[in-house]
C-alpha cells in the first residue's frame, strides 16, 4: 500500500512537471500569434504545433464528439517506441503509464495557458499507439 502511493505521487508529480513545461511552452510558441477562435482551434494548434514543438511529429488523429470531448491518437508514440511486454494490453497499459503522466500534463498546462480548463488522460491498448482523451472542464 505505501509503495503505491510513493508511485501515484511521483506520477502526480511527473504530470505537475508537464504541466508547467506545457504553460512555458505554449507561452513562446504562441508568442507573436493572434487569439484564437474557438475552442478546436486550440485543440488543433497542441496536435500540430505544441506535438511537433515536444516530439517532433503531429498527432495522427484528432476526433471530437463536438461536445468538448477530444481524442488525440499518437501511432507511434516516441516514448513508447522501444517498450516491450508479454502481459497483453492490461500489462501494456500499466507499464507505459509512468511515461504517460508527464504529456498528459504537457496537454493540460498548455491548454490552461490558452484559457482552456481540461482533464486529461491517456491509455495504451497496442504499444507504441497511444491515445490521449481531453475533457474540457467549465472552470
Amino acid at each position: 500500500m505505501e509503495n503505491e502511493q510513493h508511485r501515484e505521487a511521483a506520477y502526480l508529480k511527473l504530470e505537475m512537471m508537464g504541466y508547467r513545461v506545457g504553460q512555458a511552452l505554449v507561452e513562446r510558441l504562441t508568442r507573436d500569434r493572434p487569439r484564437f477562435g474557438d475552442t478546436l482551434d486550440v485543440v488543433k494548434y497542441v496536435c500540430k504545433d505544441l506535438w511537433t514543438a515536444a516530439f517532433r511529429k503531429q498527432i495522427d488523429n484528432l476526433k471530437t464528439n463536438h461536445k468538448g470531448v477530444y481524442v488525440l491518437t499518437d501511432n507511434n508514440f516516441r516514448w513508447l517506441l522501444r517498450m516491450s511486454t508479454e502481459g497483453g494490453p492490461g500489462d501494456a497499459s500499466r507499464k507505459a503509464y509512468p511515461f504517460l503522466a508527464f504529456p498528459c500534463g504537457l496537454v493540460r498546462g498548455a491548454l490552461a495557458n490558452l484559457g482552456i480548463s481540461a482533464a486529461v488522460g491517456a491509455e495504451v491498448a497496442l504499444i507504441p499507439q497511444c491515445t490521449f482523451h481531453v475533457k474540457i472542464t467549465k472552470s
